[in-house]
């Protein structure tokens, strides 16, 4: 067995510090904050595929018909957390009675494995919010499609959305909220 050479060492050092730049390259993926992604999704309308069940009275007069194109029934804007993050989020409720969660107007940094978040957590301002959304109890509903612009996500009809007052833009990666926003029923 020969000696290791200054040389192979200084190449050992020069290839292990590559791996381990570029390792650190591919898991913090700084370009990311740079590079803005805009969704455009209209709100979404569902048609209602059956009447509501009747008994066998004649209809009342002062019953009210169900609203045929999609309700507000919550709704919040975001306060900055890790990263500025301003926008407005809703809770919808379609014809079909179906619900889904609404940003609009979202602007908000890029980032690695962003998330959109239900939580119980209250929103705190600042430094104070940062971390709290994982605390108790959380719904992951679904990858942030896009950094910027207006996005819906369907909410599950197993989840009740009401015991989650908040929803975070949630970086999964380094357990982080980027922006949240407290729901108030309307």
């Amino acid at each position: 067995m020969g000696r290791v050479t200054r040389k192979q060492r200084w190449g050992a050092v020069v290839v292990a510090g590559l791996a381990v730049a570029v390792t650190g390259l591919l898991w913090f993926k700084p370009w990311a904050l740079w590079v803005d992604e805009t969704v455009k999704e209209a709100l979404p309308s569902a048609n209602a595929t059956s009447q509501a069940p009747t008994t066998g009275g004649s209809p009342s007069a002062s019953a009210a018909p169900s609203p045929s194109g999609p309700v507000t029934v919550a709704q919040g804007s975001f306060v900055s957390h890790e990263h500025d993050t301003t926008g407005a989020v809703k809770v919808v409720r379609l014809a079909d009675g179906t619900h889904t969660l609404r940003l609009e107007g979202l602007d908000a940094s890029n980032g690695p494995d962003l998330r959109v978040w239900l939580s119980d957590a209250p929103v705190k301002e600042g430094k104070a919010g940062w971390g709290v959304f994982d605390d108790g109890k959380y719904v992951n509903l679904a990858k942030l499609k896009g950094n910027k612009g207006d996005q819906n996500h369907p909410l599950p009809a197993d989840v009740d959305w009401s015991k989650y007052p908040s929803v975070s833009i949630w970086c999964d990666r380094f357990d982080v909220s980027f922006g949240a926003a407290a729901l108030a029923r309307t």
